[in-house]
């Protein structure tokens, strides 16, 4: 049994399909482990799937480069999973016409905010101009967010990391946030945690509901666009880049 398993390793890890197969098992292993806590936030399955693949490409010495070789498949489906989010935004369309202006102003003002906090956060703790730069997106999706971090000066390798934290830790503290300030409605609840915590939000927002999830994939659009055409333009305003 050991030699078999060691011939399938030797196989995926000279092939394409190793950071496939390593990125599916660790998810797998992840989400076995969340499904056992009961969906505990705590027990975020994307934190701990990352947790598992560093370990693995830290034991088995193998490059990001190699492994991302393999996951660059499950990174192109990004796209199409983005796109397939306005089936359930379909099905909300009477109440989004409803408050469309209350939405689009909740985006920017979220955006605004997102943005503003992180950067003020870190020029009171003394970080590099790089690295405030690198903080000014990192609530919106990863591919827009390494994006406009490279237009405006940030280090979008660092820009990525700060990315998967806010959304880990959006999507593990949301619930209880809401709760605290007593927002029941999905619609409202959902549009917060995709403004603030993006794709990993995102897919949180789903677990509770459609509705919630619908929303959430809404504002994630939204205030990527936002952030994109306006982030760069503010910068420049303010002389700060």
């Amino acid at each position: 049994m050991k030699e078999q398993l060691s011939d399938i390793w030797v196989y995926l890890a000279g092939t394409p399909l190793l950071g496939l197969t390593a990125t599916l098992l660790a998810y797998q292993c992840a989400f076995a482990i969340y499904s056992k806590s009961k969906m505990n936030p705590l027990a975020n399955p994307v934190a701990i799937a990352v947790a598992l693949l560093v370990l693995v490409l830290s034991l088995t010495n193998t490059s990001y480069q190699t492994y991302f070789s393999g996951a660059q498949f499950v990174h192109f489906l990004l796209g199409p999973a983005t796109v397939a989010l306005a089936v359930p935004l379909y099905q909300q369309l009477n109440k989004l016409k409803r408050h469309w202006f209350a939405f689009l102003m909740a985006a920017i003002l979220g955006s605004a905010t997102a943005i503003a906090v992180a950067m003020g956060t870190g020029w009171l703790l003394g970080a590099s101009p790089v690295t405030i730069l690198s903080l000014a997106p990192k609530s919106v999706t990863m591919a827009i967010a390494m994006g406009i971090a490279d237009k405006i000066g940030g280090l979008p390798s660092l820009t990525a990391v700060l990315v998967m934290l806010t959304g880990i830790l959006g999507a593990t503290m949301a619930r209880s946030i809401l709760q605290a300030i007593k927002i029941t409605d999905d619609s409202i609840g959902g549009f917060a945690l995709g403004v603030s915590a993006h794709g990993i939000g995102t897919a949180r927002a789903f677990q509770v509901s459609p509705e919630m999830g619908a929303f959430a994939g809404l504002a994630m659009g939204i205030s990527g666009l936002i952030t994109a055409l306006l982030l760069p333009l503010a910068l420049r305003l303010l002389g700060l880049i």
